[in-house]
């Protein structure tokens, strides 16, 4: 199977943009400790757009996402975030290799 990456863009409640990174960072470290599908987790920091940040994820192949999403660390992830975010939009990549 070949690779999958996620392109995710999230729009946070105005100020919590920072609040949000820090919890996404010590889920990024829980991912790269426990789930070997999960192949990289980067954050990037849009430099005009305050309260929006994006990530880019990328996993060993469909079933490292699937595992991925219903993982323990993505469902803690989504629960300490639930009040931080307003929007959130990915997109599915296919990596050219």
């Amino acid at each position: 199977m070949p690779k999958l990456a996620i392109i995710a863009t999230i729009k946070t409640k105005p100020g919590k943009r920072d609040e949000y990174i820090d919890y996404v960072r010590a889920h990024a470290k829980r991912c790269r400790a426990t789930e070997p599908g999960t192949l990289g987790l980067e954050i990037f920091v849009p430099h005009e757009q305050p309260d929006t940040f994006i990530l880019y994820e990328l996993y060993a192949n469909e079933d490292a996402f699937e595992s991925h999403w219903n993982g323990a660390s993505h469902q803690q992830v989504r629960k300490e975030t639930a009040d931080l975010q307003l929007d959130v939009t990915a997109v599915r990549c296919s990596p050219v290799e």
